[in-house]
């Protein structure tokens, strides 16, 4: 596993191995309380015995194929509990797991798989086909599990059956583990090739901060300390059970789910393949969730949506257990919070994170308070520099870039010159630096424009997409919109945007050009001149990946193809 790149020594320096991998807190975790909940999904509960010696027997079934330290097992799964089974069964045996887009295709599958190094893939029964039309280009791959098979799904005879290998594989035993294990997080590729971020079992722990506040407990430095924070929670009886609402192939609902698992909770996952609010709902009601990640009004306008029509029809849902609802990785508007407050009296954490690291601010709103769109307070180990390095200083008017220090990844899986890219020296320490700009307001509190690889140059002038699609989503005529730069004679890039229209409201139905004309317009009172679309385009639904995310490659062809048209 290569880890080449100046970042590396820098923040790995001086650093004490603790040992607690995180295989090794869930081992303790099962040991202090085997028949409490780790997993739901549906009807089906595991409980953290079942959770710990199911992983066992799937480590003992890698360790006999020579997988161990250093390597790296791909995970092509929906949401299941399989996917944080075979996270902890990888963990056990000092690999790194790689999370899969299960809506890439063969093309897609073949680069992560390479770029990885992948040597065992474990993919649901729906994608063997898939799987195996690239089969043979996968030379380093020694084992394909197959999870989920059935009457439809069958095993191919060039798998194992995932059941199969827990049913009849010896458990491995337990070994030594070190806290610099990683975990690869592989970013979305939205503009440009996917990359593995490395992320060490210690910076992951740090992220589940707020779970183990619950108890006003810090982060654990021993399994004694794991013991004593469990004994906490079962003394105030603050478990916490977290539906991830999102793929757990995302960053939001990985690194959450991890840390909550960390903590002895419980982790919920919906059943369907695709996002279902009143599924979301009936799971919130039937396993008294307190915790729900999303990511922005993609998943919290249905959500509304769904609790509208079950109290109109006389059967509201009983949402009384929720505690926080957690939003990270796009922006979370105002309106949707506002009318989520409505409904709960839970505090809305929208968080801004990324692949690269977690923890560079929040905008936390509860009952009562109103929080703007985009606002947010820097994290405590968090700044705006620069590109030079110098810090931003608030009300200067600058724009920057946001960055975070502490508990972050090392680098990019065997990408050394991207990695001193992104992990920068500033101020004398390392900092992940992703590419998000922001301006410091006046009061310390930050702006977000966006990530500077979306940035749209229009007659020399920056336009952060983001800030225009919160704009045209106010209209409450709009459902959901994406803003790209198209190719221009005049502008260099023009602004276009692709626009999906809300049922039932009166843009509906209105001849396009008006509608073109009243959205435009609506932008221009919130925004300078140059930020405003040139170009509207309307389409039936906006196309955003399974993490709620936006596509931009999708909307640059939507619009090209649109303006082709005109």
């Amino acid at each position: 596993m290569s880890c080449t790149g100046h970042s590396y020594g820098e923040l790995m320096s001086g650093a004490e191995d603790t040992g607690l991998n995180l295989a090794t807190v869930w081992e303790t975790v099962a040991d202090i309380q085997p028949t409490r909940p780790a997993l739901i999904h549906g009807e089906r509960v595991t409980t953290w015995g079942e959770f710990d010696s199911r992983a066992a027997r799937l480590a003992g079934h890698l360790d006999a194929r020579g997988i161990g330290h250093g390597d790296n097992v791909a995970l092509y799964l929906h949401n299941c509990p399989e996917y944080l089974e075979s996270t902890h069964a990888v963990f056990k045996v000092r690999a790194a797991t790689v999370n899969v887009n299960y809506r890439y295709l063969e093309s897609e599958l073949l680069y992560l798989f390479e770029n990885s190094e992948s040597v065992a893939i474990i993919f649901d029964a729906a994608f063997a086909e898939r799987v195996d039309s690239i089969r043979g280009q996968l030379d380093r791959v020694r084992t394909f599990i197959c999870v989920g098979a059935d009457e439809v799904n069958l095993v191919p005879d060039w798998a194992v059956s995932y059941d199969e290998v827990v049913a009849t594989t010896e458990a491995m035993d337990r070994i030594e583990r070190s806290d610099q294990d990683l975990w690869l997080l592989y970013t979305g590729g939205t503009t440009g090739s996917p990359k593995g971020v490395m992320w060490p079992h210690s910076s992951l722990l740090q992220t589940a901060a707020a779970t183990f506040a619950v108890v006003k407990r810090p982060i654990p430095t021993s399994v004694d300390e794991v013991a004593d924070a469990l004994r906490a929670f079962a003394d105030l009886k603050k478990w916490v059970k977290l539906l991830p609402a999102a793929p757990l192939m995302h960053g939001t609902s990985a690194i959450t789910a991890l840390g909550v698992l960390c903590a002895g909770g419980t982790v919920v996952t919906l059943t369907s393949r695709s996002f279902d609010a009143d599924e979301l709902w009936h799971a919130v009601q039937a396993n008294r969730v307190s915790q729900l990640t999303i990511v922005g009004d993609a998943f919290a306008k249905p959500m509304l949506q769904s609790l509208e029509e079950a109290a109109a029809a006389g059967q509201p849902f009983d949402i009384s257990s929720l505690r926080v609802v957690l939003s990270s990785g796009v922006m979370w508007s105002k309106e949707s919070k506002d009318a989520i407050h409505d409904w709960t009296s839970a505090t809305l954490a929208d968080s801004l994170g990324s692949s690269e690291g977690v923890g560079f601010a929040t905008s936390v709103s509860r009952r009562g308070s109103s929080v703007s769109t985009a606002r947010f307070v820097l994290g405590p180990n968090a700044g705006v520099f620069t590109d030079d390095g110098r810090r931003v200083m608030p009300g200067s008017g600058e724009r920057g870039l946001l960055a975070v220090g502490g508990a972050i990844p090392i680098g990019y899986y065997n990408d050394p010159a991207k990695s001193a890219e992104t992990f920068r020296t500033f101020e004398g320490r390392v900092w992940s630096v992703p590419g998000d700009f922001a301006e410091v307001e006046a009061d310390g509190t930050i702006r977000l424009l966006g990530r500077g690889s979306a940035c749209i140059n229009t007659a020399g002038e920056k336009v952060y997409p983001e800030e225009v699609e919160e704009a045209l989503k106010s209209h409450p005529g709009v459902r959901d919109a994406n803003v790209v730069g198209v190719p221009d004679d005049k502008w260099g890039s023009a602004v276009h945007a692709v626009v999906s229209l809300a049922a039932g409201t009166w843009l509906a139905g209105t001849d396009s050009q008006a509608i073109e004309a009243t959205l435009i317009n609506h932008c221009r009172e919130q925004l300078s001149g140059y930020k405003c679309p040139k170009v509207i385009h309307l389409v039936d639904e906006v196309e955003r990946g399974p993490n709620g995310k936006p596509d931009y490659k999708w909307a640059f062809t939507a619009a090209t193809g649109s303006a082709s048209q005109r």
